[in-house]
């Protein structure tokens, strides 16, 4: 199945879409050079696919591409930056990291 993710601006949100059907989402807010990530979700039954996963990784690529930091307010992306974080964590900013959990 074809997966792509697109950034519908007009929106403020980040798609997924399967087979030209958008299955999820990312919503943010771009303020000051930060791509503030609010809240990531995937249609219940396209869950334990990967797909939150692709979804967060593009989003993040496309903040790197843009010269863009992140701030990532919802708990998933939180979460998938930690698990990735010698890949993402660079794009929080040193001084904010540790309102969101990490330290040092």
């Amino acid at each position: 199945m074809a997966v792509q993710v697109h950034d519908d601006r007009q929106r403020r949100r980040y798609e997924i879409i399967e087979d030209g059907m958008v299955v999820g989402f990312a919503t943010y807010r771009l303020h000051q050079g930060m791509l503030e990530i609010i809240h990531t979700e995937i249609d219940p039954t396209r869950s334990g696919r990967g797909l939150g996963g692709q979804l967060v990784s593009s989003v993040l690529d496309d903040a790197r591409s843009r010269g863009l930091g992140v701030l990532p307010y919802c708990p998933y992306v939180r979460h998938y930056i930690d698990g990735h974080a010698e890949q993402f964590l660079d794009l929080v900013p040193a001084d904010r990291r540790k309102e969101f959990g990490w330290v040092g």
